[in-house]
């Protein structure tokens, strides 16, 4: 988790009611625990275990994935451009990591 996770965003001013897309792929290991080292010993679980997208205090999605799971996730979601705000987006893994990002969504006047 060293690099910020990489966002896309179809449109950061869209019109009223105008679909937004939104890309985010972070770096994570997505370690199962199901996976041995090279002395035989389990490599310890660090999976995702939440990631959730708000606009404003509106939950918009959220995802738990599971040990399926590849490296480095990336979540693709839409909504609807209803009023302008903060979109914030939360990752939360196994190990207590917690990781923030936001981006600015103005939303132009019909």
């Amino acid at each position: 988790m060293s690099r910020p996770p990489r966002i896309w965003m179809s449109s950061a001013t869209p019109a009223q009611g105008e679909v937004v897309r939104v890309r985010a792929q972070m770096q994570h290991v997505m370690e199962s625990g199901f996976r041995l080292d090279w002395n035989g010993a389990p490599l310890e679980r660090n999976l995702l275990t939440r990631f959730e997208a708000r606009l404003n205090e509106t939950l918009l999605i959220e995802w738990e994935p599971g040990p399926s799971i590849s490296q480095n996730p990336y979540v693709e979601f839409a909504f609807a451009a209803r009023e302008s705000g903060t979109l914030r987006m939360l990752w939360l893994d196994d190990q207590g990591m917690r990781l923030e990002a936001e981006r600015e969504i103005l939303v132009a006047p019909a």
